[in-house]
């Protein structure tokens, strides 16, 4: 099955790159290079939200209401993780990210970004604790954005090889009317849809773009970003790849470079919502303003993002893949060398349900958080699992 999406390379030049569907039989894939099926690790859990490995095999999920849970061999374990903290699950609030420090063997401090109630609204924070003898122990907030709200929380972090780390902040939902570069997203005095980028302890590192800058917040690598719900270092190239919810049509794939404006509510493809569709943007390119590698009109909702370099799957080497939950797959973008453009995107493990995240597991295999069933997303959540995909040629 062939589809058309569109993709932006320069401003204002559009040409289409071909989307291909895997065929499925009989729960059997086939898919460009490699066949595979996907298979249940573990059930039972409401709303996983994301997952990290730990040495020795067992892994660690984050639940949106608001629960850190272990798997063990191939079984949820029945109690959480004490060690929490309160967490505002309101809406598109709750626990969203569980990331290892780079060096977890030797200090064991696990990272976890949530919904922080504060007074009447909320805002984004992480945590850090020491994860020992399945306790969370010695948890200190690191970070609180300066950035409130009920909706396009972010929450996504990323470390990088030199020990950095990265988190996706929305732009709060706030309303794209009047003078689009007045927009809280085109304003670096707040946390509204930025990437920020933060030592382990939570301080700025004096190198970021925008230290002593008048007028630029000190931890903020990017801005101009909307709703930015998957974040990724590339582990060979170095790269810091973000996926972001447009509004109606215009979800994003970009390569985050340092300082850059991403350019929203200015540029984009996507309409308001509605029966209407009515135009947000001026227009879909500026000089001064970052354009997309990849676009998705219409949306799929992207969600976790991974970009492999396992030995299980070694024809799909350096692909970038996103969950999806309004599209309920998982997209792999088969890049170009140089990685600045998408070549083909092929549509895998469909019809299991809203695919919250993606991860490489250390054995090698592309695992999955179905955070809820067909049609969920609405108030009918079920009980899901976390699945695998294993090639069969």
């Amino acid at each position: 099955m062939l589809r058309q999406f569109f993709k932006l390379l320069g401003a204002g030049i559009l040409i289409s790159a071909p989307v291909i569907t895997s065929a499925q039989t009989d729960g059997m894939y086939y898919a460009a290079h490699h066949n595979y099926r996907v298979v249940e690790v573990a059930e039972g859990f409401l709303q996983p939200w994301s997952m990290a490995f730990l040495p020795g095999g067992d892994m660690l999920v984050t639940e949106k209401p608001g629960r850190l849970r272990i798997v063990r061999d191939g079984r949820l374990l029945p109690e959480a993780v004490a060690g929490i903290p309160d967490v505002h699950y309101v809406g598109q609030g709750g626990l969203f990210d569980v990331v290892l420090h780079p060096n977890f063997s030797e200090n064991r401090w696990v990272y976890i970004s949530y919904a922080k109630a504060v007074d009447d609204t909320s805002t984004t924070a992480i945590i850090r604790g020491r994860f020992e003898n399945d306790q969370l122990s010695n948890v200190v907030e690191i970070f609180a954005a300066q950035a409130t709200g009920f909706g396009h929380y972010g929450g996504k972090i990323a470390f990088d090889d030199d020990g950095y780390l990265f988190l996706s902040l929305g732009d709060r939902q706030a309303p794209s009317v009047g003078v689009l570069t007045e927009h809280p997203a085109q304003d670096p005095t707040n946390h509204q849809g930025v990437i920020v980028r933060l030592n382990e302890d939570g301080s700025v590192p004096d190198d970021n773009p925008f230290v002593g800058q008048a007028g630029f917040l000190p931890e903020i690598w990017s801005y101009g970003h909307r709703s930015p719900q998957g974040l990724a270092i590339h582990p060979e190239t170095g790269d810091l790849w973000e996926t972001e919810h447009g509004p109606q049509g215009g979800d994003e794939l970009n390569r985050i470079e340092p300082g850059n404006n991403y350019g929203w509510p200015v540029l984009g493809y996507g309409v308001n919502y509605g029966s209407s569709g009515s135009p947000i943007h001026e227009g879909i390119g500026r000089d001064e303003m970052t354009s997309p590698t990849q676009l998705w009109v219409p949306s799929i909702a992207t969600s976790g993002l991974m970009i492999y370099t396992g030995d299980k799957f070694p024809m799909w080497h350096g692909s970038i893949f996103s969950g999806a939950l309004v599209g309920e797959q998982l997209a792999r973008l088969h890049m170009s060398d140089d990685y600045r453009e998408v070549i083909v995107e092929e549509t895998l493990a469909y019809g299991l349900g809203r695919i919250r995240d993606v991860r490489q597991g250390p054995d090698g295999y592309i695992y999955i958080a179905v955070s809820d069933g067909n049609g969920g997303g609405r108030g009918d959540f079920v009980e899901t699992s976390i699945m695998r995909l294993e090639p069969t040629n």
